[in-house]
């Protein structure tokens, strides 16, 4: 995840023209080209070698086809078979279904929940950071977890919601066909089902960018619009909207091309079923390429979805670039009238309603009466709220709306905590008493039985072992690479570094679906498919650029007077970085740090391609090769993910201060 920003990164000046001291090929290629290009070099070599090469060779491969054990040339072929393919066709509805839900939701909630924390005096921080673990756990913690609680026999959901009598209202008013209701098995509940679940994972990200926003909406608008009468829903929609209009699409932008492209959440719930009924595209590109054997169809079905990713990544770039390059977006507004500004959000609204009315008629009158619920909810709140200070009741005013608010709070912290709850407390449970139903949620007694099993049964020490030494490998190279890549892009004059900082960006909000298979055929050709090698060398496409982004706005934002008097002292350039910058920006890397370590930590997709041997499995996949068909051993699966929670949350509670410091001195977008 990352932090939408707080204050612009001053702008790079530009030289007023070559020097005469300086060599002819410095005046072509800029005056510190030498030392960029030893300090760009290996990040240079990781994202052509990596990322560049492997989309352009998986171009190549979509025009093959494997005939045996032969592959040959076959042109467009496997492009004009997805004409007529249904999965195909089925996989990319469902993929659009997906996001278009989820960004809805996480949208709504998450404004809500920052709003909330946002008019809150004490505690803000605390309740931040409980909100925050949905985002922090890994996501295979996330699946099997709500997967549990969805088992129709032994799963807690339709228990407590037939005691409290919510859930057959819900099949009173048709929310679900049947009750008690069987949430991954059901073509028409599957979907929402895992819509839910990542909207829990995706509110997170949501709230944190939106209160990041709302902090830096000048106070004193609110003050002026009080003064002038205006009514709290006036105030929302004439200050808060368009202060959090350029955040708002930022984040959703790069939301929805993370959840176009999910594949671990999914795969990991209901594996595509029942049927096809949750499979997105990404699995169908696995199904093919993987499955099947047939690298050249895989790798079409993920090129085919490039035009719809490549749209959402230019217009993510050109808002994530306003901070650095004011007038790109200024001739962005130019280009449309007011009056096509305004009715511009409306269209896309429309439109896209129009899509999901189409494309999920049976989900889209559910979806809109559960948002209606929680609009109106807040909506009156803050109605009542208005009226009575109009009236000059203030006292009554503040106990509505601190009543609502909290009301809401407590809604929402039993929303995100519930799911920990439960694994916390079937990690300590006996098998009996799981099977059973007795005491759900409390062990009687508490018992380490499913910690002892998962270690005597399972390879569960190797598995640990793997990921840390993966996870500190992989981040190591990221950290040093952009380094010395951030420092260069933010500090020395060399040609084209606009472009390898825009390159940076593009490969930054690449997803990995464009790169699963051919860096699978890569791995393969040069034997370290099972091998943890095959792992350090493919996490750093998605650690790399993110990393080496984040620092480049970090290092700007470090007086670049401190080196030239280190310079001026006699210090060379790269003395000067070892000795100056990096003790400066020790925030920024530790923040660095953070996020690549747990990204390499939670990552599935590569490593449930790359490796099928039990001793070279990471932890996302180990895990998963625990269950045997209908077998899921429900408190192994609770103690292994409360077991590789633990370092991440760990992580983020002792550098919350870091992250938080070098996220805000880095002005990141995105």
């Amino acid at each position: 995840m990352t932090v939408l920003g707080t204050r612009p990164a001053p702008p790079r000046p530009a030289p007023s023209g070559p020097s005469p001291s300086l060599t002819t090929s410095q005046r072509l290629l800029g005056r510190d080209w030498r030392l960029a290009a030893v300090f760009i070099g290996p990040t240079l070599v990781l994202v052509a070698g990596l990322i560049l090469f492997p989309i352009l060779d998986s171009v190549f491969t979509s025009t093959t086809e494997r005939h045996g054990a032969e592959t040959v040339f076959v042109g467009l072929d496997n492009y004009t078979a997805l004409v007529d393919d249904a999965l195909f066709h089925k996989g990319v509805l469902n993929s659009f279904v997906f996001t278009a839900y989820a960004e809805i939701f996480k949208v709504v909630l998450g404004l809500i929940a920052a709003l909330m924390l946002h008019h809150m005096r004490r505690g803000r921080a605390f309740f931040a950071g409980i909100i925050l673990l949905p985002w922090v756990v890994p996501t295979v913690v996330t699946a099997f977890t709500w997967r549990s609680l969805f088992d129709p026999i032994f799963g807690s959901v339709n228990v407590l919601l037939t005691d409290s009598g919510i859930g057959p209202a819900l099949a009173a008013v048709g929310l679900v066909d049947r009750w008690p209701a069987e949430w991954l098995s059901d073509p028409n509940l599957a979907m929402p089902a895992v819509i839910l679940v990542n909207v829990w994972k995706g509110i997170p990200f949501f709230t944190v960018t939106f209160l990041a926003g709302l902090k830096a909406i000048d106070a004193g608008l609110y003050e002026a619009a009080v003064v002038d009468g205006a009514s709290p829903w006036q105030r929302f929609v004439h200050i808060t909207l368009p202060g959090l209009r350029n955040i708002m699409i930022v984040t959703v932008l790069l939301s929805s091309i993370w959840t176009f492209n999910n594949f671990d959440l999914i795969w990991l719930m209901t594996q595509g079923g029942p049927g096809d009924a949750t499979a997105p595209y990404v699995m169908v590109a696995y199904s093919k390429a993987i499955q099947q054997l047939q690298l050249g169809a895989g790798a079409a079905v993920t090129l085919v979805m490039l035009p719809v990713i490549a749209v959402l990544v230019v217009v993510l770039v050109r808002m994530m670039r306003r901070s650095d390059l004011p007038s790109a977006g200024d001739l962005g507004r130019r280009r449309l009238t007011p009056g096509q500004r305004r009715a511009l959000p409306w269209v896309v609204v429309v439109g896209s309603a129009l899509v999901l009315v189409w494309a999920s008629p049976h989900i889209v009158w559910k979806a809109a009466a559960v948002l209606g619920v929680f609009v109106v909810l807040a909506a009156a709140v803050g109605q009542v709220v208005s009226v009575l200070a109009a009236r000059g009741n203030r006292f009554a005013a503040r106990l509505v709306g601190g009543t609502g608010s909290g009301i809401a709070l407590l809604g929402l912290l039993g929303f995100v905590l519930a799911p920990l709850y439960w694994m916390t407390v079937t990690a300590f449970k006996s098998d009996d008493q799981i099977v059973a139903r007795t005491d759900d949620l409390w062990p009687t007694p508490w018992t380490t039985e499913q910690f002892t099993n998962l270690f005597s049964d399972r390879a569960f020490g190797t598995w640990y072992v793997n990921t840390i030494l993966v996870s500190v490998a992989s981040t190591a190279i990221a950290l040093v690479c952009a380094a010395l890549a951030g420092y260069a892009l933010a500090r020395l004059r060399f040609r084209g570094s606009e472009s390898f900082t825009v390159t940076i960006l593009l490969t930054y909000v690449m997803p990995g679906a464009l790169l699963f298979i051919p860096l699978y055929r890569m791995m393969s050709g040069i034997g370290l498919n099972d091998s943890l090698w095959s792992l350090v060398l493919a996490y750093p496409t998605f650690t790399l650029p993110f990393a080496t982004w984040l620092l480049v706005g970090y290092f700007k934002s470090i007086p670049a007077d401190l080196e030239e008097a280190a310079l001026v002292d006699g210090c060379t350039r790269f003395g000067a970085f070892l000795r100056i910058v990096l003790p400066l920006a020790k925030p920024g890397l530790l923040a660095v740090a953070l996020f690549t370590l747990t990204n390499a930590w939670n990552e599935f997709l590569f490593a449930f391609v790359f490796i099928t041997k039990d001793d070279y499995k990471t932890l996302p996949v180990g895990m998963q090769s625990m269950i045997f068909g209908d077998v899921v051993p429900q408190g192994q699966l609770a103690a292994a993910s409360l077991l590789i929670s633990i370092p991440v949350v760990v992580m983020y509670a002792f550098g919350q201060r870091f992250l938080t410091e070098g996220l805000t001195a880095g002005a990141v977008k995105g």
